[in-house]
């Protein structure tokens, strides 16, 4: 017969296994505030924009995607991944037979209905809204808690941040230089001061010249460019060498930007995606705006 003291000390181990237990599952907040927990590292991911699909690659947890949604194009491993649609516009049954453990939406471009329906269906999802360039170094990090490869995420997330101080400290007395970001041709759009492009302006020592509309990316004219007269225009281009938009502009002989030359072209990839390859837009985004300084 066990003595009184062995069994409490049985009792409390069992305790501390069950409190063991209940504490072992994984959890974030994500970009909605919300909190997410997983029983244990997530297995199989898809990833809802080609954003994420990105951000989850560089936190080491790319072998866990089992699909993903279209221009998912970086790196090239993720164009063999099979796709489940678009971001504004995925296949919920195809989603649901792939069984994943995690899906990683995205806050403001994927339906939200769709994505309160696969959630009542019981999908643990990750709502992702990038909106600063150090929520692409936190956001490495909570993907590599939820994917169980927190020390490759980890060392991603402090390389950006080390990039992003070092591009902060060398253009920190940079002459101003007004910037107009034009996201899209037809209609023609723009972001305002609230966009991590505008972000990756500001850390070149560039004013966005409609940084005050109140939308976070916004229709404008023609007329408004010509009004705000900016020194150096950026066009992403609908592909990743595709300067046609650039084109259109120098019909303008009157504006600044035309006059000095300052139509300046930068692969849509690396500036209109929050993830790591921030840096490299941001650093070409930097020297497009020492040209510009050097022409005047």
């Amino acid at each position: 017969m066990r003595s009184p003291l062995k069994l409490i000390h049985a009792l409390l181990l069992g305790c501390a296994l069950l409190s063991a237990n209940a504490h072992s599952e994984i959890c974030v907040t994500d970009d909605s505030g919300a909190q997410l927990c997983l029983p244990k590292a997530a297995q199989r991911i898809i990833a809802l924009s080609p954003g994420a699909t990105e951000l989850v690659y560089a936190a080491g947890a790319g072998d866990k995607l089992v699909a993903a949604v279209s221009f998912s194009d970086y790196p090239e491993a993720a164009k063999k991944l099979p796709r489940v649609g678009s971001y504004n516009r995925f296949d919920q049954e195809a989603i649901l037979a792939l069984k994943p453990d995690l899906l990683i939406g995205w806050l403001s471009g994927n339906p939200r209905e769709q994505l309160s329906q696969l959630q009542a269906l019981g999908m643990p999802i990750y709502y992702s809204e990038l909106r600063a360039f150090e929520d692409v170094a936190s956001s490495l990090e909570r993907f590599g808690i939820l994917a169980g490869t927190a020390d490759v995420a980890n060392a991603a997330a402090t390389t950006f941040r080390i990039g992003v101080d070092n591009l902060r400290a060398r253009y920190s007395d940079a002459a101003p230089v007004s910037v107009f970001q034009q996201i899209w041709i037809n209609p023609l759009m723009t972001v305002n001061n609230e966009h991590i492009i505008s972000e990756a302006t500001r850390i070149c020592g560039g004013v966005n010249v409609f940084g005050d509309l109140p939308n976070l990316t916004a229709r404008i004219d023609n007329e408004a460019v010509l009004a705000a007269n900016p020194e150096a225009i950026i066009a992403g281009g609908m592909g990743e060498e595709n300067h046609d938009w650039l084109k259109d502009w120098r019909r303008f002989s009157g504006l600044t930007a035309v006059r000095r030359n300052n139509l300046f072209f930068i692969p849509p990839s690396t500036i209109q995606r929050p993830t790591p390859r921030l840096l490299q837009g941001t650093t070409m985004l930097c020297e497009h705006l020492d040209t510009a300084r050097g022409r005047r």
